[in-house]
């Protein structure tokens, strides 16, 4: 996610904020009205129209994270949402025509669950278009000075508080822990420190 905030941030749909969702988050029966929106009276408890991820997305930047959970009935329907810029609101009849650059994430092999069937292959392709792999923190431990330093002079602003600095003995433990959590482990327990 915050390798899709600075890509967001740098692109021409800057004006408008991003549009995150987690796919893996929401119940696989309320995935379409998530993203797709829903109209009035779809279905029990739909007493509004609810604009989807992609719908608010449009003109900015839409991004799926865990897409490798994301329910196969569901990848049906995102196939067609992504090769043709449209959708149908639950419940609509309607086309809804948008404009969004879409960066998904996940922290499994698609390729390998295309291979399992769990995946489907021409949505793998769609969405495949530039790869990024990013490693671990504990992968690139060069990174955690860095980020320590962003991390405690945004949290210091943040809380009004006067600016700290991490000793060398610190520094040291923050270079051998193993971050599981990566960035946000790290960032929680910058702003931890500084609280």
């Amino acid at each position: 996610e915050v390798m899709a905030q600075l890509f967001h941030y740098h692109s021409k749909r800057n004006r408008e904020p991003m549009m995150a969702i987690n796919c893996g988050a929401i119940p696989s029966d309320l995935v379409e009205s998530e993203l797709f929106g829903h109209e009035k009276g779809a279905f029990t408890g739909a007493y509004e129209q609810k604009k989807g991820c992609f719908e608010v997305a449009d003109g900015s930047t839409l991004f799926l994270d865990e897409i490798g959970e994301m329910p196969m009935s569901m990848q049906i329907k995102m196939l067609r949402a992504i090769e043709t810029g449209s959708f149908r609101r639950v419940g609509g009849k309607q086309e809804v025509q948008v404009d969004v650059n879409l960066i998904s994430a996940t922290n499994k092999i698609l390729i390998d669950q295309v291979k399992s069937g769990s995946f489907r292959e021409d949505l793998f392709y769609r969405i495949n278009v530039i790869e990024l792999y990013l490693p671990p923190l504990r992968h690139r431990k060069n990174d955690i000075p860095l980020l320590v330093s962003y991390y405690k002079d945004h949290f210091a602003k943040l809380y009004g508080k006067e600016q700290i600095e991490f000793n060398d003995e610190c520094m040291e433990l923050f270079m051998e822990n193993k971050w599981p959590g990566n960035v946000r482990e790290l960032k929680n327990v910058v702003e931890r420190s500084v609280v």
